[in-house]
């Protein structure tokens, strides 16, 4: 497959119209807007850094047990994705450090400090490479298996740069007191983390070709099936982890030369589609996985699954399936919205752009962002709440905007303390891919592309113009972000774990105050909340054996069944009690500080349900990384 040069060619030498081109924001919120923020009102804020090094200091000391290797109450996606953001804070660490050097601010505590900070949180990494429970996932639904990909690709995103960036030992060192030191011999060394690129990109190829057996063009014209133990049910969650797993298996993904422990599904199987070929060597940025990723993409943005609002619905059924219809078309969408449909697109179009810069992929990435913060009650030409909140009696809660209220992501369990174990990790997924996008534009990141085409390459005007207009949009939404990020933090318990609901920061309300208004509370027609409240044993769902009596109608908001698969860890609001993951019932752990065990009502609507977690813990830590990273983003 060529990239198209020849369009990116014509585009770059546009010079005229080239700023009016690649504009990101609406007309009304242009770059002229005196409400852009621009770099000189930015500080290094010291302040704010701390606050996310607290935040994953506390996920680590409070949850990861190193002796096993893992968050023992976490559950096997959960953990996969905390995974991912331990890599994404190191990835931020490592910039950090790099832009306050470029700024002249000295670290007071030297090289040894930062460098023992990142091995530190690298190191528990690789206990949770030996952690991680790969034959239960194995087994598992298609997401949670590209879960797994993508944790393991951000950090050997990380180890690559680390490693080719890092001046180390500093130049000084072992100079003092006129005694000699080896340092050249040091230096000369690789990072110690390269050692395991190998073994993270094998698991990552490994469960990227066990979760392509789920791509399926027989029924609704191709997309990602969710779990190969329901009925076919095309989610938006599952294809967008396949578009931003593809395209980052291009990208990032070093090569295998391992066999072990597991032979290959495409050594097994025939293709399921042209994208995937039989090719039994496992190259770096094989065209297999680029193509992939615009199977899917080119799929997903064809299917119908936004709303009115410009969001993510859940996904689609297939209209009588179970009664044996030839219908073969998703016409059945469910209308249920959760954050993290609307944010791990964002990884794959940002990718998808590095590999064929066009600026559509940055365009729709924007245009979805702005549709979150416009759904949460957020004015972005005013920066500020659509609704007055300050004048709200006790335990009255503001309007429902569609994906949260006041300006503050939500989800709709949270007002009602409702959220199962899947739920509390989504806004956190959100803010993760939120801060990929939303990463500086570099020309270097062709460095893969340029041998698929003689055309020439997109001149400097081309990528001093786009990275321009993108890093513009992307700082208009830190008022935001500021705004989240504070009513976040205000949810932190005496011990600096972060609750699930950020409004109730915000709002300050008590649980026994709380008022559910007619508008309080987001309208239910058409959904199913099975994240939340289980998988309904409706003919939509599962095959006729597994029926219960008088559910074949297919309505939701009967009884519920949970996957085989997830049976020892199931996914259900829990009311002061908490349920032990697998790895922990086995060893033994007391993990008694994780959930909300017996809770009394002490006012604090984050005791309720679940409590704070390690997967609310991941929430904090990754809006207030989102918050840093555009923080210190120039122009």
């Amino acid at each position: 497959m060529l990239v198209q040069w020849a369009k990116v060619a014509f585009l770059a030498t546009a010079a005229s119209a080239a700023e009016q081109s690649f504009g990101f924001l609406p007309h009304h919120l242009g770059k002229d807007n005196p409400l852009i923020v621009k770099r000189r009102d930015y500080v290094f804020n010291v302040t704010l850094f701390d606050e996310m090094i607290n935040a994953i200091d506390v996920m680590q000391e409070a949850y990861f047990q190193p002796w096993v290797g893992t968050w023992p109450s976490a559950i096997d996606w959960t953990a996969a994705v905390l995974g991912t953001h331990i890599a994404g804070t190191l990835e931020t660490l490592h910039r950090s450090l790099a832009t306050a050097a470029s700024w002249g601010i000295e670290i007071s505590e030297g090289w040894s400090a930062t460098e023992n900070t990142i091995s530190l949180y690298f190191s528990q990494l690789i206990g949770f490479y030996f952690g991680q429970n790969i034959f239960a996932l194995r087994q598992e639904a298609f997401d949670d298996m590209l879960w797994v990909v993508l944790g393991w690709l951000d950090t050997i995103k990380f180890v690559d740069g680390y490693s080719t960036t890092l001046g180390w030992p500093p130049s000084g060192f072992g100079g003092g007191n006129g005694v000699g030191f080896p340092a050249e011999t040091l230096r000369n060394r690789t990072w110690h983390g390269t050692l395991w690129t190998p073994a993270f990109a094998h698991r990552a190829r490994v469960f990227w070709e066990l979760a392509a057996a789920g791509w399926d063009t027989t029924l609704c014209g191709g997309g990602m099936n969710w779990n190969p133990r329901l009925l076919p049910y095309k989610n938006a969650i599952t294809n967008e982890l396949y578009i931003a797993a593809s395209v980052m298996m291009y990208l990032h993904f070093p090569g295998d030369e391992n066999n072990s422990p597991f032979i290959s599904s495409e050594r097994k199987q025939q293709p399921r589609s042209p994208s995937h070929s039989r090719d039994k060597q496992w190259y770096p940025h094989d065209p297999k996985y680029l193509a992939a990723a615009l199977d899917a993409y080119n799929w997903l943005i064809s299917s119908n699954m936004t709303n009115e609002l410009g969001l993510y619905a859940d996904g689609f059924h297939i209209s009588g399936y179970s009664s044996g219809s030839n219908n073969t078309k998703c016409d059945e969408r469910d209308e249920m919205l959760y954050t993290y449909n609307q944010g791990v697109l964002l990884t794959g179009q940002r990718n998808l752009f590095s590999v064929d810069p066009d600026p559509s992929y940055l365009k729709a990435g924007h245009k979805l962002i702005q549709n979150v913060i416009q759904a949460t009650g957020w004015n972005l030409a005013r920066d500020s709440p659509v609704d007055d909140f300050h004048n709200l009696k006790p335990g009255e809660l503001p309007p429902w905007r569609g994906l949260g209220r006041a300006g503050i992501l939500e989800e709709v369990c949270d007002a009602k303390g409702e959220c199962s174990q899947d739920a509390q990790t989504f806004k956190g997924i959100w803010m993760h891919h939120f801060t990929a996008f939303c990463s500086p534009i570099t020309q270097l990141q062709l460095r893969y592309t340029t041998k698929t085409s003689t055309a020439p390459l997109p001149g400097p005007d081309f990528w001093s113009s786009i990275a321009k207009e993108h890093s513009a949009a992307c700082r208009r939404y830190s008022g935001w972000l500021k705004h989240n990020a504070h009513a976040a933090a205000r949810t932190r318990d005496s011990e600096g774990k972060f609750g699930m609901w950020w409004t109730a920061g915000l709002l300050n309300v008590k649980t026994s105050e709380l008022q559910f208004g007619p508008d309080s509370l987001p309208p239910m027609e058409r959904v199913t909340d099975h994240r939340n409240q289980g998988v309904p044993r409706t003919s939509e769902w599962v095959a006729g054996e597994e029926l219960l009596p008088g559910s074949g109608s297919g309505r939701p908001g009967g009884p519920t069944v949970v996957f085989k698969d997830r049976d020892s860890k199931v996914q259900r609001p829990m009311v002061g009690s908490c349920q032990l993951s697998k790895g922990s019932k086995k060893t033994g752990l007391k993990v008694a500080e994780e959930c909300s065990q017996d809770v009394m009502d002490d006012g604090d609507p984050n005791t309720r349900g679940r409590g704070r977690t390690v997967e609310t813990q991941s929430g904090g830590l990754a809006v207030l990384r989102a918050l840093w990273e555009l923080s210190v983003q120039g122009e």
